[in-house]
């Protein structure tokens, strides 16, 4: 049903560092490089960052984005290079029965 998503960033390069480091382990890169919004995917671009310098910080609203991965492997690829590129840790990799 989801095509791609979308999201609003107030530093274009930090994030396209962060997300060129966490989405290598997925096989996922960079597939559009313009100067104010950048697309990632495998096949085309279903992840966009949008430039947006006066983003106002959100607050915790409940928002998700879930990314699919091949393995377990994989997610713990992510997670050890989100953490590499600068991300907090809100829990270890793992399922969540709950």
């Amino acid at each position: 049903m989801i095509d791609h998503i979308s999201i609003g960033v107030r530093d274009l390069a930090a994030a396209t560092a962060f997300y060129d480091a966490t989405f290598q382990p997925m096989g996922v890169g960079r597939l559009v490089d313009m100067p104010n919004t950048v697309g990632y995917g495998s096949k085309y671009p279903e992840f966009w960052l949008n430039l947006r310098p006066d983003l106002a910080r959100a607050p915790d609203n409940g928002n998700h984005v879930c990314l699919r991965a091949h393995s377990a492997a994989t997610v713990d690829a992510f997670h050890a290079a989100a953490l590499a590129a600068g991300a907090a840790c809100a829990g270890a990799p793992g399922l969540r029965p709950q």
